[in-house]
């Protein structure tokens, strides 16, 4: 019974990286371009790297903007998959774009 026991700790263990790596991590975010001035907001998905803090996460995301000529303005909140659905309509076309 104590083995049995061990074992299913151990996979329960296994199994929650994998679990909350299919959550995924998510920011919104504000971002600007300028000559004329154009604002967005948006939703990314995060690599696991930048999900501990907003610094971390403003870093990977100003990369992905640049590369559209975008500047990050600031990063709103990270957040899981759970909040996904309230934010697709404020973004728009830039929900999951970056």
């Amino acid at each position: 019974m104590k083995q049995l026991l061990h074992t299913v700790a151990l996979a329960t263990a296994l199994a929650l990286p994998a679990l909350s790596a299919q959550a995924g991590c998510y920011a919104d975010y504000k971002a600007k371009r300028d000559n004329p001035l154009k604002l967005h907001y948006g939703v990314v998905q995060l690599p696991d790297s930048a999900c501990g803090s907003t610094q971390a996460a403003a870093r990977n995301i100003s990369q992905r903007l640049a590369r559209n000529g975008w500047v990050l303005l600031n990063v709103l909140s990270i957040f899981d998959q759970n909040g996904l659905a309230q934010r697709r309509k404020s973004a728009g076309e830039y929900y999951l774009r970056y």
